[in-house]
């Protein structure tokens, strides 16, 4: 299903294109499963984290040309958010023989969901953690992609719900063995 499509590392020059398909995608994928408020709570936890970029882990999926989904994996301690949620960042390296890789910043554009995007940079990213000595990796799952996750072998952990200013953003801490 996904065999039009080409994967490869985003670069620094692909930062402003990557905004765009990730605004796009949380201003419209969550609203059959949040509440207004809730989607635009969820801005402030959600996003793109540039450090994925630099780090060479963060992957774009192209169809001629156009960015039809994207997601990472990392090696960093941060288990989600962006550049704009400091207070969720911790840069701190982990180890591979110990701690799990974490899977960061999935998203698909609104016009190319269900055709296998995500499950294609998910195991793209699950490979590249497993190639650097990662024999596990977590995530923070939105109700939007929980059943994705789960498609794909993960299993929920606990509810994480993120309050921001007073709005509760459902969260699914999950995780799986590779």
């Amino acid at each position: 299903m996904t065999n039009n499509y080409i994967s490869r590392w985003a670069t620094e020059d692909d930062l402003e294109a990557l905004q765009a398909l990730i605004t796009l995608a949380i201003n419209t994928l969550q609203d059959n499963f949040l509440s207004t408020a809730q989607v635009v709570a969820s801005r402030q936890v959600m996003g793109l984290d540039s450090q994925l970029v630099r780090d060479r882990t963060y992957l774009i999926l192209e169809e001629q040309g156009r960015i039809v989904g994207c997601g990472g994996w990392s090696r960093r301690a941060t288990l989600y958010g962006g550049d704009h949620s400091s207070e969720l960042r911790d840069p701190a390296l982990l180890n591979p023989k110990c701690d799990p890789a974490r899977i960061r910043a999935m998203y698909t554009h609104p016009d190319h969901v269900r055709r296998g995007i995500g499950r294609r940079v998910l195991g793209l990213c699950e490979e590249a953690a497993l190639s650097e000595g990662f024999k596990r990796v977590e995530l923070m799952s939105t109700l939007s992609g929980q059943a994705l996750y789960e498609a794909c072998g993960y299993k929920a952990m606990e509810a994480c719900p993120a309050d921001v200013a007073g709005v509760s953003v459902p969260l699914i801490r999950m995780g799986k063995s590779l």
